[in-house]
Formats: structure tokens, C-alpha cells, sequence
């Protein structure tokens, strides 16, 4: 599934991060990288962008971005 698709107070495990470029090097780089625990804590009024726990920071990311990483639900 899509991190998109996460509800808020979830968790999930990255499987797989999609796409090529500067975006998915940024996503790599901000600790979104398959193995790591992803939890949905908080979403904006207007669903975008939505706050992600991970590894201990807390990373906004807007949709776009955030369909671009596939989780597995815990």
C-alpha cells in the first residue's frame, strides 16, 4: 500500500521507494529507506501535507511525495 493510505496513528515498514530523481534521492536521504518504521501521526485540515514519525523525526511530506513510498502495515 501506499504511505498515503496509512491512517493516522498507524504504522508501517517501507518496502519500496518509486520513482528516480532528486525526489527519490531526498526521500532516501531523510531516512525513508526500505526496513524503516513510518508512523502516520498527524494530517493537515486539508490532507496535505500529512506528518510522518521516522526514525525519531518528525517529517512532513505532501502527497506527491508520500505516494511514492509503498509500506507495509504492522
Amino acid at each position: 500500500m501506499k504511505l498515503t493510505e496509512l491512517a493516522v496513528g498507524k504504522s508501517g515498514v517501507i518496502t519500496s521507494v518509486a520513482g528516480g530523481g532528486m525526489q527519490r534521492r531526498r526521500l532516501l536521504d531523510l531516512g525513508f529507506i526500505p526496513g524503516s518504521r513510518v508512523e502516520n501521526v498527524r494530517c493537515s485540515p486539508t490532507g496535505n501535507p500529512t506528518a510522518y514519525l521516522i526514525k525519531g523525526t518528525l517529517i512532513a511530506l505532501r502527497r506527491e511525495e508520500s505516494d511514492m513510498l509503498f509500506v507495509k502495515m504492522l
